[in-house]
């Protein structure tokens, strides 16, 4: 750029072409922006829960029982596991960093892709029959490579939204990210649905399992489509410098980083329970029927998506504190007679699961937010990434296991208040946080 161009451009008070400005000068694509993340976040959840909807057919067909082989069950075990507690910390940091040191557009971008192609990779898993251990060994690294694109999606996403946001909007692009992320768990549970309800047994084991996945992959294209159209949010200031290494932000930054796992915590079991594990708790619990816990389910999340702008935009008006607040507090109290009012009635637990929804929203609406007013700009991506996988591994992923862990020591009483003292946990560490929801965010 000539020196009379730059000129130019300072006498006009704009930024750069494709470079964000101070907060509340840009002009920002506000619609291209929250499509960008949201469609590509959404997709990303369709592929992660497409494979939890149809876990049993791809078991049959890749992990098929009584083989003889040792090999088999043992890579099974370590699909689920090493994807779900071990790749989502690791995706959080590598690509994390990508975002802080390539842009967050790269990182988004990246993530789709890798997405898609893992999406792709499972649609054609050979079977174990054609292909032997071959094949749980493709999905196997199908599955890995899943997790690390989960991994790094909210760290990139979370940085993206929060710095595309105008003046008081942080909130209210902030709630974006769940709402993305139900559309996709409730996308992925519609298409499964639709497959198993229109082909017969035979043709979902044959074929019908596989189409979901490669309908996945296809929709990674249009995200990353939109993606790449979307604009840069970080600052041109930390192109120039020298770039973050992997662990700057732990060094840099090590209470910050613990405060993620604090302020996740709570959060992350909080909504586990209630949007994944309550159907099961009250089928395991109190002889639910399993039909109507999914429709139960379903309304609940429908419900829960809806509300996630209102917690955001309520958010932006009295602060980031007093919803987070509202939730872990409300949740240490109510978490024990919420759970222990879940009958085999329909309406019981409808309202038992709306409820929970409304509470949570104080926290999942303004999550992405709250972790992104935490960090400096040079490492937020992987200052937020790391530390929020790893508490979501320990403390959300694993509360269906911690659930019938208790239920098979007959203490099923006992699960209840191992979420609310959890969230208690968080409460101590929202007192403490700083409010910063009028605050200019550095970019």
């Amino acid at each position: 750029m000539t020196q009379s161009t730059e000129q130019s451009r300072k006498a006009a008070g704009g930024p750069k072409p494709g470079r964000p400005g101070p907060e509340g000068e840009r002009p920002r694509r506000t619609g291209r922006q929250l499509l960008a993340a949201s469609v590509g976040n959404g997709v990303e959840w369709y592929d992660w829960f497409a494979y939890s909807f149809l876990a049993t057919y791809i078991a049959d067909e890749i992990f098929p029982k009584g083989t003889g082989n040792s090999l088999v069950p043992l890579l099974s075990t370590f699909a689920v596991f090493a994807v779900g507690f071990f790749m989502r910390p690791v995706g959080g940091l590598l690509l994390g960093a990508v975002a802080d040191r390539a842009g967050r557009r790269a990182a988004l971008t990246l993530t789709i892709l890798l997405m898609g192609g893992s999406s792709l990779l499972v649609a054609l898993t050979p079977t174990y029959a054609l292909a032997g251990v071959f094949g749980p060994v493709v999905l196997v690294v199908a599955r890995l490579v899943q997790g690390l694109s989960v991994g790094g999606e909210f760290a990139a996403s979370t940085t993206f939204l929060v710095e595309s946001a105008g003046p008081g909007r942080r909130g209210l692009f902030s709630s974006f990210q769940y709402v993305s992320t139900t559309a996709g768990q409730l996308v992925a549970s519609g298409v499964a649905a639709t497959f198993v309800s229109t082909l017969d047994d035979g043709q979902m084991h044959q074929w019908g399992w596989r189409a979901p996945f490669v309908i996945g992959a296809l929709l990674s294209l249009a995200g990353f489509w939109v993606r790449r159209g979307a604009e840069e949010t970080r600052s041109e200031k930390h192109t120039d410098g020298p770039r973050p290494g992997l662990f700057d932000a732990l060094r840099s930054h090590p209470r910050e980083s613990l405060l993620i796992v604090g302020i996740t915590a709570g959060g992350t079991i909080a909504y586990y329970v209630w949007t994944s594990y309550l159907p099961t708790y009250a089928q395991v619990n109190a002889g639910f029927d399993k039909g109507d816990a999914l429709v139960v389910g379903t309304i609940s999340l429908v419900f829960f998506m809806l509300l996630q702008p209102l917690g955001g935009m309520l958010s932006d008006r009295v602060g980031r504190k007093p919803l987070l607040l509202g939730f872990a507090v409300g949740f240490a109290v109510l978490c024990v007679p919420l759970l222990r009012a879940v009958s085999d009635s329909f309406v019981s637990l409808l309202l038992v699961q709306c409820a929970g929804m409304v509470l949570l929203t104080g926290y999942t609406a303004i999550a992405a937010a709250v972790n992104a007013e935490i960090f400096p700009a040079r490492v937020r991506a992987a200052g937020i990434g790391f530390p929020y996988s790893l508490a979501v591994a320990l403390f959300g992923g694993t509360a269906p296991y911690v659930g019938t862990l208790f239920e098979e020591l007959r203490m099923p009483d006992a699960f209840p208040w191992y979420v609310a003292v959890l969230c208690l946990l968080s409460a101590l560490v929202y007192l403490r946080l700083p409010e910063r929801a009028k605050e200019e965010l550095e970019r």
